[in-house]
């Protein structure tokens, strides 16, 4: 059976993503995360329920490069930039991405301008796009303190060793969870970058395929549940 004939269902793709928590990453082996269970429901919501053992967790780079290269292969999950507009097609989005500046709530932090913030000690992760827009933006670097996990980071947000915390925000308060914090102890007070994140298509899936899950999304965002909550905001919740 030819590839494009065999694509014509999602239950016969292949999904290739990245260990990247919340919305998508490995525990014990088994893949998990917000945009994985978008994609299940949305799938089974249109009768081509996708299984996990369809989605193959590699390193971002090997991902990227099998879905470009295999026709019936899936990325996610994707920001969608004007560089790789033409090289997918699009289903979404899943969930928008900000990269924000949190700080404590009782610390009553309040940025009007970007150099507000070299008045603070604020918490990176090294090459991380928070610490890279704070140097775009004219920061200085000896107003940051780098760390290797975000977990550190807020851990020393909540002992006030440092009073802010540069990173993407749901992902950020999935890390505190980690270290036993209550991500509503932490608010925005800067954005520093947002976006959206995407389900990537080889390009020579049909179009057809790619309605599927489109309306599959369309239906997990409007179908409530009995408190008045949609299923989709359900899975996002999940993972706060």
């Amino acid at each position: 059976m030819p590839l494009t004939a065999q694509a014509q269902s999602l239950s016969s793709l292949d999904f290739y993503t990245e260990n990247y928590p919340p919305a998508n990453f490995e525990v014990e082996g088994k893949v998990t995360g917000y945009a994985v269970d978008i994609l299940v429901a949305a799938s089974k919501a249109v009768g081509q329920e996708v299984q996990l053992n369809q989605i193959k967790p590699l390193p971002w780079a090997r991902s990227y490069r099998a879905t470009l290269t295999k026709p019936n292969a899936v990325l996610f999950s994707t920001t969608r930039t004007e560089h790789r507009e033409e090289l997918f097609r699009w289903v979404g989005p899943i969930a928008d991405i900000k990269v924000v500046v949190l700080a404590r709530k009782d610390a009553a932090v309040q940025i009007e301008t970007p150099l507000d913030m070299a008045n603070y000690k604020i918490g990176v992760i090294r090459d991380d796009i928070g610490e890279q827009s704070l140097l775009a933006l004219g920061l200085p670097r000896d107003s940051m303190q780098e760390a290797s996990y975000v977990t550190t980071l807020a851990e020393q947000l909540m002992k006030e060793r440092i009073d802010l915390l540069a990173y993407a925000e749901r992902a950020a308060y999935w890390w505190a969870k980690q270290a036993g914090i209550d991500s509503q102890e932490f608010e925005p007070v800067y954005v520093l970058k947002e976006g959206y994140i995407y389900y990537a298509f080889n390009k020579n899936i049909p179009q057809e395929t790619l309605d599927d899950l489109q309306r599959g999304i369309d239906i997990i965002k409007a179908r409530k549940n009995a408190d008045g909550i949609t299923e989709y905001q359900a899975i996002l919740n999940k993972y706060r």
